[in-house]
């Protein structure tokens, strides 16, 4: 990804945030984390991310989804003696359509990439609105879409072993490589 590309997706996170009034101090909104999965398709393929706290127990941050940008299906899986992350997502601005194991729901609202249709495999849809959340379990794979004005969700979970998760898509890195 261009350094001018990172940029802009950070500003325009900054937006973001101001529509669902969450105040960030000046050192926040420069650690604000855009992450393409290495893919080049940022607008489509893309989440936004700043992590408040991280320590050996517990994780708190704030993602940023672009109108229908998808987060990839993926799974946090154990990391040494802990079993995996678990995580919460509670939707503070737009709407998250987010996708776990079980019943595949008939009429998904989700629009993904007919080139990576393959590498979504779980289709049981839990809509999250302003307010809701969801609790996932460790080692649970996931993937989640914004609605058609973006989407602000805080994320609580143990802690983050982000660099261990396991992507279904082959093609994905998770930590962004920037161009200058």
């Amino acid at each position: 990804m261009k350094r001018s590309e990172y940029e802009m997706a950070r500003k325009k996170a900054l937006e973001f945030f101001e529509k669902a009034h969450i105040v960030l101090t000046e050192e926040e909104k420069n650690k604000i984390e855009v992450a393409d999965f290495g893919l080049g398709r940022l607008n489509e393929i893309g989440l936004e991310v700043l992590v408040y706290v991280n320590t050996e127990r517990v994780c708190a941050k704030e993602l940023i989804l672009f109108p229908r940008q998808i987060c990839p299906e993926h799974r946090h899986p154990p990391v040494g003696n802990e079993e995996g992350k678990e995580e919460t997502f509670r939707c503070r601005w737009g709407k998250v359509y987010l996708y776990v194991p079980g019943e595949a729901t008939k009429n998904p609202k989700a629009i993904i990439p007919e080139d990576k249709r393959k590498y979504f495999t779980v289709w049981h849809e839990i809509e999250l609105n302003p307010g809701e959340q969801y609790t996932l379990p460790p080692n649970t794979l996931h993937w989640f879409q914004a609605g058609e004005e973006g989407a602000v969700i805080s994320e609580f979970s143990t802690k983050n072993t982000d660099e261990y998760d396991i992507f279904t898509d082959p093609e994905i890195k998770r930590i962004p490589i920037i161009e200058d």
